[in-house]
């Protein structure tokens, strides 16, 4: 006995649609667990992944009002695509697009931490050949130094410009506001800015490689 799914061919039409994009979400289910696995390479992964997207947006669109929720969908049909889901409705994008986004996105936040340590090194030891000696001036300089270094992770712990300035910042927080530094501890403390810019700009071009 033949079962009618459909009773005209507008309905036959919609039919044709759910399948479409039961294809499309198993589909993309199944590329991403590929791409999980390494079993495809990036290039392709994202020439397909582009081309499931692309489908899946315009069979989306048209089926907007049918099938306003594609996760219910889903759930309808016991799909359980999670990783497709995720790709075409949540992201958009193939992952490979969200990694370089990523990866761009953390260099140019990191460029901007460089500058502002490389910044805030000049305007420190500028301050003290100016004779900025007083510990209201020089803690403030200091203390906005040590955090922007903070913000640098590819900066060790241990890093001679963190252990010295920690130390100086410590010594300073012992002295009241008015007090300055002797012409001895301007001398050593320009000294270990100096050092230590050095050895911030020698580890660039290793955190660059």
């Amino acid at each position: 006995m033949e079962v009618k799914l459909a009773n005209d061919k507008r309905e036959r039409e919609m039919y044709d649609s759910f399948a479409e994009l039961y294809a499309i979400i198993k589909t993309t289910e199944k590329l991403e667990k590929a791409y999980i696995r390494d079993v495809i390479t990036s290039s392709a992964y994202e020439t397909e992944c582009q081309k499931l997207i692309a489908h899946f947006k315009t069979l989306a669109s048209t089926l907007k009002d049918t099938i306003p929720s594609i996760e219910r969908f889903a759930d309808t049909y016991k799909m359980d695509c999670l990783a497709a889901i995720n790709r075409l409705v949540t992201s958009g994008v193939p992952a490979t697009v969200e990694h370089r986004a990523a990866a761009a996105s953390s260099m140019t936040s990191s460029a901007a931490a460089v500058a502002e340590c490389t910044q805030n090194f000049i305007t420190a030891m500028d301050s003290l050949k100016l004779n900025m000696v007083a510990v209201d001036q020089v803690h403030p300089l200091l203390s906005d130094l040590s955090t922007s270094l903070g913000k640098l992770t590819f900066l060790p712990p241990d890093f001679l410009g963190k252990v010295k300035l920690k130390e100086w910042i410590a010594r300073l927080s012992k002295m009241g506001a008015a007090d300055e530094l002797t012409e001895q501890q301007s001398r050593q403390l320009h000294f270990d800015l100096e050092s230590s810019y050095n050895s911030f700009m020698a580890a660039l071009p290793n955190y660059g490689t």
